[in-house]
């Protein structure tokens, strides 16, 4: 749901807390900080309206409040998360040994990024996944009865739902799929839309899963080796370093970061991102696995739908998920202009190619930037770096790609523009097509 749509579903609770407070008449209210800015905004706005004090209090299912976060950012023109995870780690006495970090560095990240090569990712230890019980399934048949068009599918549903299968699903992440979960968190392969993933966010989420004990899962697994270390972090600075660092920028910038648009793109999100249904291999295995399991890991979301919206010039408002804004907007679509990155997350397709078989097959050549076989990616990467040449170029760690552009002669870059014009035409029309 579109963070724009949620308007009756808002003023149906204001209505519901406006009628509590005239009947049971409250000295003052206690709120645990919401999920949702509006939501907030909404019950303060009805309290103060109703002459009753609220309480915030932090919300004990994150390691850091929202006034913690925004004393660590004040004063700064960036948080970066880098910062803040080693400010977390230390806090919280994640993966330290005497107070400096495990096996001497504090990121593994550049041990986290290998794709499977030819051979693939060979046999793997499928997720443990449970049968919707008696309330999920009455759920799934509203759902089915109350918004039939909806995009998706019902009959995959198997996530946990309540505190012992999430506790289930933690211990088998743990066992099974952290010990090779580092070195290929980043891959793709058709057909493995779950990999070595914990897909443990809906149930942190839910909060049948506190972040502390799934932490201390993943650093009691490398003490004990059951894990590498690569593995063990990798994993821990999704949860304590980008899970809190997201929900920091987001309550920190609201409400004015969900209408950012860094780029002033401005093209309407393509039907074919409902279906999957477009020829660019890559696109529909991930928008396809998206709508068929609810699930696309980091990189399907970063480096796929993520790297063709802004390269093809979406509009963010269109592309972003409150629930998961700056994920979206700031990582993903580098919309607000570099608060949250420290530079656009765009690729080739020779990225897609390396991460992934997802080109095996596909019509179009990852290694052409021009021609009707040129991967829309690349094409399009070019024709970005050319567009906002001028935006990038006073960010340092785009020197060394804009030098590679410079070799490219008028000409080559004239085709380039010329080609990428008819892929976004294509692949994501404008009113002005």
């Amino acid at each position: 749901m579109h963070y724009r749509d949620l308007g009756s579903q808002v003023a149906d609770l204001g209505t519901g807390l406006r009628n509590a407070i005239e009947e049971l008449q409250p000295e003052r209210t206690r709120l645990t900080e919401a999920g949702e800015w509006r939501v907030a905004e909404l019950v303060t706005r009805t309290c103060a309206t109703a002459g009753v004090p609220v309480d915030v209090l932090p919300d004990t299912h994150f390691f850091c409040s929202n006034s913690e976060f925004a004393a660590l950012a004040n004063g700064r023109r960036q948080l970066l998360m880098e910062h803040f995870y080693r400010t977390m780690r230390r806090k919280h006495g994640v993966l330290l040994d005497d107070g400096q970090p495990a096996g001497g560095r504090w990121n593994y990240d550049a041990e986290n990024r290998r794709g499977f090569g030819r051979p693939g990712p060979g046999e793997l230890r499928p997720p443990l996944r449970f049968a919707p019980d008696t309330i999920t399934q009455a759920v799934i048949r509203d759902v089915s009865r109350l918004l039939p068009d909806h995009p998706g599918q019902l009959g995959n549903f198997s996530w946990p739902v309540t505190r012992r299968e999430a506790l289930m699903a933690l211990r088998d992440f743990i066992e099974h799929r952290l010990p090779a979960f580092g070195s290929h968190q980043d891959a793709m392969w058709t057909g493995q839309p779950y990999l070595n993933h914990s897909l443990l966010s809906s149930s942190l989420n839910l909060k049948l899963l506190n972040p502390r004990e799934v932490v201390a899962a993943a650093g009691a697994a490398w003490r004990e080796g059951h894990v590498s270390l690569a593995s063990a972090e990798g994993f821990i600075r999704q949860v304590l370093g980008w899970r809190e660092y997201v929900r920091g920028v987001y309550w920190l910038h609201m409400p004015g970061y969900a209408e950012r648009n860094h780029w002033q793109h401005s093209r309407p999100l393509p039907d074919w991102f409902w279906t999957g249904n477009v020829d660019l291999n890559c696109l529909r295995h991930v928008i396809g696995e998206t709508l068929e399991h609810g699930y696309a890991h980091h990189i399907q979301r970063l480096m796929v739908v993520g790297n063709f919206s802004v390269l093809a010039g979406l509009l963010p408002t269109d592309v972003c998920d409150w629930v998961e804004l700056p994920n979206t907007l700031g990582m993903a679509l580098h919309a607000d202009g570099g608060l949250m990155a420290t530079k656009p997350y765009v690729a080739t397709g020779n990225y897609v190619r390396r991460m992934s078989n997802y080109c095996d097959g596909c019509r179009f050549r990852p290694e052409l930037r021009t021609g009707n076989e040129a991967c829309p990616f690349t094409t399009l990467y070019w024709d970005f770096l050319h567009r906002h040449r001028t935006a990038l170029a006073r960010n340092p760690r785009m020197a060394a790609i804009l030098g590679n552009l410079d070799r490219f002669g008028a000409g080559e870059v004239a085709a380039i523009r010329a080609r990428a014009d008819e892929i976004r035409k294509r692949y994501a029309p404008g009113c002005g097509d």
